[in-house]
């Protein structure tokens, strides 16, 4: 499927982009696959971030738009839900190197044509910070998990999973 697949979608020279190409052409061909994994390093920046951050979040953005253009074009925009996360965030406030340190909170970003657009939780204050000087977590991360094992994939309870109950969020249309 992936030797054969053939697409008018520009996904750019990142290699998140030929990974999201891939995993395109096997839900293309109906695959069976149910979940799918691809990565993007370089986010780690304790030093230098203001030069790291725009060519990979540009990386980020471009990927992920090819992606959701092409499976549109596939017809199975409203077939797919994408999971954006980091396994940390960031520091609010810039080191002695011109980065930041890591943080407690970071954005967790669900797309596709299933998906309810908004903001789930609420949104992070820049002055009530934890003691570490980074953002408080406003929404547990295991409530997007639960709602991603639940709701999308149908599984009937995470608590296996995930180690506790954690309420899903109303995030699919």
């Amino acid at each position: 499927a992936i030797r054969d697949y053939r697409t008018p979608v520009e996904y750019g020279t990142a290699p998140l982009g030929a990974d999201l190409r891939r995993i395109a052409a096997l839900v293309g061909a109906r695959f069976p696959g149910r979940v799918y994994y691809a990565s993007l390093g370089g986010f780690d920046t304790h030093a230098g971030q203001a030069g790291a951050r725009s060519p990979l979040s540009s990386a980020l953005g471009g990927a992920l738009c090819a992606f959701h253009r092409d499976l549109q074009r596939l017809g199975r925009g409203g077939d797919v839900a994408t999971l954006v996360f980091s396994e940390f965030g960031r520091a609010v406030e810039e080191n002695a190197s011109l980065g930041t340190d890591h943080g407690a909170a970071a954005p967790v970003l669900v797309l596709g044509g299933a998906i309810r657009p908004g903001l789930y939780g609420r949104h992070p204050s820049l002055t009530a910070l934890d003691r570490d000087g980074g953002l408080e977590m406003t929404t547990d991360f295991r409530r997007v998990y639960a709602t991603l094992i639940e709701e999308w994939l149908g599984a009937p309870d995470a608590r296996a999973i995930l180690g506790g109950r954690f309420d899903p969020l109303a995030i699919f249309a």
